[in-house]
């Protein structure tokens, strides 16, 4: 049940968010913008539609006149949309509130009215455009990969592949294998009732199988020495169970994988272009989630310093760019569950946490799937170690912990480095970072590399930059201000550190004053700071 107190909170959200919108309705709504709003919310999750309370902060309460009766707006609601809409009156002190809980849509299935799929946009409602909508109708998509494939029979796997996922399986689960290979595809289900699902035919089909029953499940591998070059130097098509064809793909990569030697003081590293690792991850991935409804091949294409792996199909349901190192959603469930029973993946990943932690522990730049759409996700590996003072200072930092840093705090350094927002979800890691000393404070909400990093690769000049300076320093620019412009007001004195929130720079005269170094005269806005260096006044 929504209360006072739920919409207090709400009230004091800095905007609205994709889960709740406010009007004013002082005193009527239009029915259709209401049908048009509880549209939009359901189809984009759900969420809440707040009459009576103004729209941009501070919001305030302004009674709304709309929809007395509640029930009869809830069955009309229940005729245009076939949503149950619960409909809550608050009283507040300032007036009547009415609250329309929106529930999130079907999975699978836009709502409309008229004919128009709506969504907002900003403060107004738009029709969702053909991306979002497919997006939305693929949710409700069965799991291709566990569909069987009519017409192909366990004659057209792979025994090489069969025998490999037997020994990958053995590695894992010694004590579960099955003696007979039908009974292993079976525990694996590979294989349901005897038919041949596209799962096995991926991970296993012989190359004349999988061109007649799925010849999108091709790898085509092409390098350039000029990464603009149109003409390819060198193409390779892999059209095999992919059991059969992962070696040959990093055998592919590794022809011209040249190795970077990082020194660092006593201690020395070699660092391939390309991390053997994060490579097999990325291509096991792009087989994992591709859309094989898609007749489009698996594209992977290198040059000397980036490697690019292009997958048809967008992001499974759920999954974006800026959510992909949170959330799971295999798009092909039966087929990445194979992978995890023979130890190639995990099940519950995406792996994209795997690549990013590589990156970053390498120096070079992390997760870059710029070029993706709604009909392709394309993967950038670069190869170049970007910040080679950056990778020093972890090493450093990892010596100094003693452990491995975690990929939420690699996050966390990682973003303070290129001054990106803090990722959400990360404040225990933020802690952590601050206790070990890797990161510092300065000021309220701002973080900063701590001052060891900027000592370690000779910058103490950007440290004083982002961090501001030192208490001392700080109170001494304000006496010294004072001393020239004295009755200065707190607006003149927030100019002189402007690093620094007021409520800070009011702390550092509280303690001047304290020191017997200022005083002030008058209050609030009208008070003026005064030095008391060489006067008798207190």
């Amino acid at each position: 049940m929504i209360t006072l107190d739920d919409l207090a909170r709400w009230m004091t959200a800095p905007t609205e968010d994709e889960r709740l919108e406010f009007k004013q309705a002082q005193n009527q709504f239009d029915t259709t913008k209401l049908v048009n709003y509880c549209c939009a919310l359901a189809n984009e999750g759900g969420g809440y539609l707040v009459l009576g309370v103004t729209d941009r902060p501070p919001r305030r309460v302004v009674n709304s006149a709309a929809f007395r009766n509640l029930e009869t707006t809830k069955l009309l609601l229940l005729q245009y949309l076939r949503l149950r809409i619960e409909l809550v009156e608050l009283a507040h002190p300032d007036g009547r509130v009415v609250v329309f809980c929106v529930p999130s849509r079907p999975i699978g299935s836009p709502i409309a009215t008229n004919d128009t799929y709506w969504m907002r946009s900003g403060e107004s409602l738009v029709a969702m455009p053909p991306d979002h909508l497919q997006r939305i109708f693929a949710e409700g998509v069965p799991d291709f990969s566990s569909s069987t494939c009519a017409g192909a029979t366990f004659a057209d796997l792979s025994s090489t592949a069969i025998s490999r996922f037997r020994q990958f399986w053995e590695t894992r689960q010694p004590a579960r294998v099955p003696r007979s290979d039908v009974q292993l595809l079976e525990d694996a289900e590979l294989i349901d009732d005897g038919a041949v699902t596209y799962a096995a035919l991926v991970l296993l089909g012989a190359s004349r199988a999988i061109g007649r029953h799925l010849a999108c499940a091709e790898i085509v591998f092409e390098y350039r020495n000029n990464e603009s070059s149109i003409a390819y130097d060198q193409r390779v098509e892999l059209r095999d169970a992919f059991l059969l064809i992962d070696d040959e793909l990093w055998r592919l990569v590794n022809l011209r994988n040249t190795v970077h030697s990082f020194v660092d003081g006593l201690f020395r590293r070699d660092i391939p272009t390309f991390n053997e690792r994060a490579f097999r991850e990325a291509a096991l991935n792009a087989v994992c989630h591709r859309d094989y409804r898609h007749q489009g091949s698996i594209f992977i294409k290198q040059s000397p310093s980036a490697l690019e792996i292009t997958s048809p199909g967008g992001f499974p349901p759920g999954i974006t760019v800026e959510n992909i190192l949170t959330r799971q959603s295999p798009r092909n469930r039966r087929l990445a569950e194979a992978f995890g029973k023979c130890g190639l993946v995990e099940r519950s990943g995406q792996g994209a946490d795997l690549l990013f932690e590589t990156a970053v522990r390498e120096g070079k730049t992390p997760l870059d799937y710029r070029g993706s759409d709604v009909f392709q996700v394309r993967l950038t590996l670069h190869g170049e170690i970007e910040d080679e003072n950056f990778l020093r200072y972890l090493e450093q930092a990892t010596r100094d912990a003693g452990r491995s840093l975690s990929v939420w705090e690699l996050r966390v350094l990682d973003a303070i480095r290129r001054e990106h927002p803090i990722p959400a979800g990360t404040a225990s890691s933020v802690r952590e970072l601050v206790d070990l000393g890797l990161i510092e404070r300065a000021g309220k909400k701002r973080l900063v590399l701590s001052r060891k990093y900027h000592q370690l690769i000779g910058t103490p000049g950007a440290y004083t930059r982002k961090a501001g300076l030192d208490r001392d320093t700080n109170k001494a620019l304000l006496l010294k201000h004072l001393s020239v412009n004295p009755g200065a007001p707190l607006s003149d004195l927030c100019e002189v550190l402007p690093s620094l929130s007021a409520d800070q720079v009011k702390t550092l005269l509280k303690e001047l004053k304290r020191q017997g170094l200022a005083h002030s005269e008058g209050r609030t806005r009208a008070g003026r700071w005064f030095s008391t260096t060489g006067s008798n006044r207190t």
